[in-house]
């Protein structure tokens, strides 16, 4: 049997991540799927590396395990547990009472007037010793999936995508670095020649998708989306206004790339452009806008047993559909109507 070869577009979105958990996990349960490049930013760049590491290391089982691991370590991060008593009102309900929490409410008022640095020589970042236990000789290595990671440089606002043996611990905590709760990653950067400082990839590439325009990978690009794109409800609250916001932002780096995609493909089509001078691309998208149009940035940023608990469980019912309803369409056309979502 043939495989079918994809690319992964693996979206941001702290602790929200937990639904790509469970997407990855039910299609590393697929023998007929190859994947052969990987674009991951914040909790995405998390999700390739473990992701990466495992399947180097011992195959599709091993990266199913590896992902575990990680998001096990993940859910140990958090400090506030809410989920004992709310878990039986569902993950809506839940992120909802930690969103309007005074412990919550208290830290989002902070950052306002806090910043990451007044912590001196005690402050550390709680994702580094996470990170730092990552496989990197595994995730470096050239055979597999080829795997970018990107990060914003704060200097200059542009995006900064990591691949190979620059894929550091320092790089993949870059990538998640919002600037609010982190102090800013600084490093040296061998493409800049200088001393650089990343905030989150998010602000350039919620994942950055040319990466993966690379005439050596495959033309389909999967996209697993995070941050839903529509609400139809009108924030009117200090908290949904603020994580609508936050969703619009992370949401427009993705949508002018696409923008950008459908306009090639056009010329493609009218025969403006010559086949073979630019990649022909089929785009697919796995999503659950309805559960995550329930939860808020709480959830994001204060890992939940039970909300990740309930995001795996969402993520491999998604991948199941899409296996069901859209496998067929890899290497033949898009699976979504790409004019839709940005007009």
């Amino acid at each position: 049997m043939q495989k079918k070869q994809i690319n992964l577009a693996l979206q941001g979105g702290g602790a929200h991540g937990a639904y790509t958990w469970g997407v990855l996990d039910r299609l590393l349960e697929e023998p007929e799927l190859e994947i052969s490049g990987i674009s991951g930013t914040s909790a995405g760049a998390l999700n390739g590396a473990a992701l990466k590491a495992g399947l180097i290391k011992g195959g599709h089982q091993a990266a199913r395990d590896n992902l575990d691991w990680l998001w096990d370590r993940v859910a140990g991060v958090g400090n506030l547990h809410l989920n004992g008593w709310m878990a039986p009102f569902g993950v809506g309900a839940l992120s909802q009472a930690m969103a309007y929490s005074w412990p919550v409410m208290l830290s989002t008022a902070m950052t306002q007037i806090v910043s990451p640095y007044v912590y001196g020589p005690l402050y550390r970042n709680p994702l580094r010793d996470i990170v730092e236990t990552f496989d990197y000789e595994h995730i470096c290595e050239a055979a597999g999936p080829r795997l970018f990671v990107s990060a914003t440089k704060v200097r200059d606002g542009k995006i900064r995508v990591f691949e190979k043996e620059e894929i550091t611990p320092d790089a993949i905590l870059a990538s998640a670095c919002l600037p609010t709760l982190f102090q800013a990653i600084e490093m040296e950067d061998p493409k800049s020649g200088r001393r650089e400082a990343f905030w989150d990839g998010g602000y350039t590439g919620n994942p950055a998708l040319f990466p993966l325009y690379s005439s050596d990978l495959p033309g389909d690009i999967v996209i697993i989306n995070i941050n839903p794109l529509e609400r139809d409800e009108l924030p009117i609250t200090p908290q949904m206004i603020h994580n609508r916001v936050n969703e619009i932002s992370f949401n427009s780096s993705l949508l002018r790339e696409l923008r950008a995609i459908h306009f090639v493909q056009n010329l493609l089509d009218q025969g403006r452009v010559e086949e073979g001078q630019m990649q022909r691309l089929r785009i697919h998208m796995i999503a659950d806008d309805d559960l995550m149009s329930q939860l808020s940035t709480a959830t994001k940023s204060v890992p939940n047993g039970a909300v990740i608990t309930a995001l795996k469980s969402a993520g491999r019912t998604s991948a199941e559909r899409f296996l069901q309803t859209d496998i067929d369409s890899i290497g033949k056309c898009s699976s979504v109507d790409l004019r839709k979502m940005f007009s």
